[in-house]
């Protein structure tokens, strides 16, 4: 029976992919960012046969939210049941399942329950809750339609790439400079404007304008989550035509000559859009060639100031 105040849900979608497909993105959690729009980020703390706890950072009512999570993966049931530990007023418990369901071999159904309940049974903190869980649902379930039947049409539209600088300097300056956004209007000189906002320490919301080579700029808005003292994780949530997702990751590691620091990004093309920006001769190699030039162009300025930032302050 459930307990008081408990709600459940339960939404569905069909995919035009195996089972077992959709079932290994779904207990995949590293790849979630590229797939589930409000995901920003997700870490495994602990890992055993079946079981495993996992930090998750994702947007919920358009706010960026962390909480953690213990999930049960029974691959042979094509079932992941989660609980949060950790939640986040207003929510005070929250589970849940995926079941994915065969529909023929190139088809299957998905399944997303949840039953979860609100800090004092509030009324406006269940309704917050049931505008979150409907929301991020339905997004949820869209996009696990949407890259399991893109990966299965087209792998090529998603890519990464890294840059990595060597800097003779100390960890802690390379992390600050990164983390320090705020002051990237007057430390980067493709950087026009910076707004950072950081309600809950180490969740950044950071919105700046970026100029291109030809002058103009473009406003870019990305989630935030600094991980002290040598990751810095963040997913865009406004993008260029070109794009459908662009999550990233910053990483400083420490060696015998000072510090590796390395941007990392993974993207995912929007086909339709490649004509409209690159001209009616251009494809996805194309695309790809001007995507990882424009993006690797502005972290390896970025990483330079810092190695710059850094190793001025031996």
């Amino acid at each position: 029976m459930p307990q008081r105040g408990t709600h459940a849900t339960e939404h569905t979608i069909t995919v035009a992919a195996p089972a077992a497909a959709v079932y290994r993105l779904l207990a995949d959690v590293g790849g979630w960012p590229t797939i589930f729009a409000p995901t920003i980020h997700v870490d495994h703390l602990e890992r055993s046969d079946g079981q495993e706890r996992i930090r998750i950072w994702a947007t919920a009512g358009g706010e960026p939210k962390s909480w953690t999570s213990h999930r049960t993966l029974d691959p042979g049931a094509l079932r992941i049941d989660f609980r949060q530990e950790v939640s986040t007023p207003p929510v005070a418990r929250m589970a849940g399942t995926w079941i994915v369901e065969p529909r023929g071999e190139d088809a299957s159904e998905v399944r997303l329950l949840h039953d979860y309940s609100a800090v004092d049974d509030a009324p406006e903190g269940l309704e917050w809750i049931d505008r979150a869980v409907d929301h991020n649902s339905r997004v949820e379930l869209e996009g696990l339609r949407a890259n399991v039947e893109r990966a299965h049409q087209a792998a090529e539209l998603t890519f990464s790439f890294e840059d990595v600088v060597h800097v003779g300097g100390a960890l802690k300056d390379v992390y600050d400079f990164i983390d320090e956004a705020d002051r990237w209007e007057s430390r980067l000189p493709h950087v026009a404007r910076v707004k950072l906002t950081e309600d809950t320490p180490g969740l950044q919301t950071l919105e700046m304008d970026t100029r291109a080579k030809d002058g103009s700029t473009h406003t870019t808005k990305s989630h935030r989550v600094c991980l002290a003292p040598d990751r810095i994780a963040y997913k865009q949530v406004t993008l260029p035509a070109l794009l459908a997702v662009h999550t990233g990751l910053w990483t400083f590691t420490e060696d015998r000559n000072g510090v590796a620091a390395a941007s990392r990004h993974t993207v995912v093309l929007k086909p339709e859009a490649i004509g409209g920006v690159l001209g009616p001769d251009a494809d996805v190699a194309a695309a790809r060639s001007y995507v990882h030039g424009a993006l690797s162009a502005n972290s390896r300025a970025t990483l330079d100031l810092a190695r710059a930032y850094a190793e001025g302050r031996r």
